[in-house]
């Protein structure tokens, strides 16, 4: 990832920029090739941003106009737009004018085709709130989905690799409108956006969360079970009552049995295979979400634990269900693994079997192959 802003990439954005302002040379910019090397992407972001704020014009305005005139150049695109992005937000910022944080925005707003702007986005809204909302909230009804993304996206309270906007953290319920807007929305793109903004509520406020969940279902459409369903994933997974039920699941008196472990000690590279046992002791049939949690190993010898999707059962009053699963340690780039004791549990409708450990043996990490 973090070769994606790489001297050839930098050498195309100087390319860009100098046929709009040949006389500029843009040392800094030329120099930032060096500068970048080793670097992480973020780091790699700031640089090129901080190399243009010292090539291009002090003002906000003229830099603004360069830019709008680059995008003349369907070469000035991809992950070269992520510090451009950066460079018009600061420009804005440091000019502390109203109009220029209105254009700033409306730049942000025509980059954002070319890449995504949701990381620049972030500093307007730590800066003014209520009006970068406000352009936001506008954006809702751009002709343009990605434009249109960008108001989902860039709101959320926990957006990855993004700075934290503590004023979101605080004021969860600001982005309201913007989601009523957007849940409808004709693109996937923008729906799996709203989709994981919702998600973000269970985080910092799970009541709002509820209401708009609830507030949707009453006005849903044929894409709105799945917005749903994808925004209360978090919540579904922890037992939620009422995520649960704005989901269709039913049935409170269940039993699950503790997992039984086809062996307690496996191979390191290997795989943990287990079935369990789920009745429905109720009077009526219970539509059951059942999952699995894997209380993985850390290296300070805690446990970090994973849930799971397992399956989803109806189950008729009086009966059990029989359901088995395997889950392989093959590594991943996403989670290292530490030998030793981990736990395994399985839940239905959030209630939770008892714990069954099993061991994962000491090793040598394998490749495997295809």
């Amino acid at each position: 990832m973090d070769e994606l802003i790489n001297p050839t990439v930098i050498a195309q954005l100087r390319t860009s920029l100098q046929n709009i302002a040949p006389g500029s040379g843009l040392s800094h910019l030329k120099n930032s090739v060096e500068l970048v090397a080793g670097m992480r992407l973020r780091d790699r972001v700031d640089i090129v941003r901080n190399a243009l704020f010292k090539d291009l014009p002090a003002d906000f305005t003229s830099t603004r106009t360069i830019i709008h005139e680059a995008l003349d150049d369907p070469l000035l695109t991809g992950w070269m737009i992520w510090p451009v992005s950066e460079l018009i937000t600061a420009k804005a910022l440091d000019s502390g004018t109203i109009e220029d944080f209105d254009a700033a925005m409306e730049t942000l707003a025509l980059l954002t085709d070319r890449l995504t702007c949701e990381f620049a986005i972030r500093a307007m809204i730590i800066d003014r709130p209520g009006r970068a909302l406000q352009h936001a909230q506008d954006w809702t009804q751009h002709e343009n989905e990605h434009v249109r993304r960008l108001a989902t996206e860039g709101t959320r309270v926990y957006l990855p690799w993004a700075k934290r906007v503590p004023w979101l953290v605080a004021h969860p319920r600001e982005t309201r409108a913007i989601l009523d807007a957007s849940y409808q929305d004709p693109a996937e793109y923008v729906r799996r956006s709203v989709a994981n903004h919702l998600n973000d509520l269970s985080r910092v406020d799970p009541e709002a969360l509820i209401e708009t969940a609830t507030a949707w279902v009453g006005n849903a459409d044929d894409n709105t079970a799945w917005v749903l369903r994808h925004g209360l994933r978090t919540l579904t997974k922890q037992g939620h009552a009422q995520a649960l039920a704005l989901l269709g699941f039913s049935g409170d008196d269940l039993s699950i049995s503790a997992p039984q472990l086809a062996s307690d000690c496996i191979a390191w590279n290997g795989e943990i295979a287990f079935t369990t046992q789920v009745t429905n002791h109720g009077n009526a049939e219970a539509i059951v979400a059942i999952d699995y949690s894997i209380g993985f190993l850390r290296a300070n010898g805690s446990h970090s634990s994973k849930t799971f999707k397992l399956a989803t059962r109806r189950i008729v009053p009086g009966a059990t269900v029989t359901l088995g699963k395997t889950h392989s340690f093959r590594p991943i780039t996403t989670r290292k693994y530490y030998p030793g004791v981990h736990t395994l549990t399985v839940q239905a409708n959030g209630k939770k079997s008892v714990q069954t450990n099993f061991m994962l043996n000491a090793g040598s990490v394998e490749i495997s192959r295809p």
